[in-house]
This record gives C-alpha cells, structure tokens and sequence, in this order.
C-alpha cells in the first residue's frame, strides 16, 4: 500500500492539502522541461512514461479511494498525467511548457466540454480521466498555436 500512496499522491505532494494539483502540475512541467530542454523530446519514450504514469495512476488511485475516499484531493498523480499529455509533442521551451500549464489547469478546474462527466468513471479511473481529457484539450490547442507558429 505504501507504493500506491507515494505514487498518486507524487511522492507526498498531495500531503499538502489545498492547492496540491497545482503544485503537482508544476512539479511535472519542471521535470519536463529539465529533462527535454530546447528540444522535442523523444517520442517513443515520452509516450511511455505518458502511458505509465497514466495507467499506473487509474491502480493506484483505485486501491487508495477505499481509505481516502471518492476522488480524494491527495490524489494528484492525476494532474502529473494530464500535464504529461498536454506536453506530448511540443517543443520543451519555456513558453509552451508554460502555456500548456496554464491551459491545463484552466480546463482541469472549470471542466468544461464533457471533462466534469468523466469523473462519473468507476473508481481510478473516474479520479484520472476528466485530467487525462483536460490534458488532450490542452494539447489540441497547443498543437494548433503551433501549426500556425502564433508562440
């Protein structure tokens, strides 16, 4: 049990209460941005840690929601996938990666666009997907603003 605390709450950030999916969000965009700087990154592999993250958040969210709870707040491994696939194919420079912050929170917490019903899923994966789709809006909309080179 202590892996799948550590893991959705991202290694204890989401032990710091309100204001943690921020946080988390943050977190992942520096380790992006560290680990890709000035370049695409690799496809292949940041399509695999994308998939990792999200599908080992969807378990271990769901073997934690029994103790904390439906779609407790200390479950921010959810926010960390989103801004993972609101990354995917962008250049890692510090106007996309922080325009795709800024989008993905905007769109994880008014829910717009069938994100909110995303949240009626069973268990890890009710927790996940409403940030996994806010992830998507945000990469869709990024990916236009660079087809037409407006950043």
């Amino acid at each position: 049990m202590l892996f799948h605390k550590l893991f959705s709450t991202t290694l204890g950030i989401g032990y710091i209460g309100k204001g943690g999916g921020t946080v988390a969000a943050v977190f992942c965009s520096i380790c992006w941005y560290f680990a890709w700087s000035g370049a695409y990154p690799p496809v292949l592999l940041s399509i695999i840690i994308t998939a990792l993250v999200t599908f080992i958040g969807v378990w271990s969210s769901s073997m934690v929601e029994p103790i904390w709870g439906k779609d407790p707040a200390r479950v921010v491994i959810d926010e960390v996938a989103g801004m993972c696939i609101s990354l995917l194919f962008l250049p890692v420079n510090v106007k996309y990666v922080l325009c795709a912050l800024i989008l993905f929170r905007f769109f994880d917490i008014v829910k717009p666009l069938l994100i909110r019903k995303m949240e009626s899923l069973p268990a890890g994966w009710g927790i996940m997907m409403d940030d996994v789709l806010a992830g998507v809006y945000t990469n869709i909309l990024l990916q236009v603003v660079l087809w037409f080179k407006w950043l």
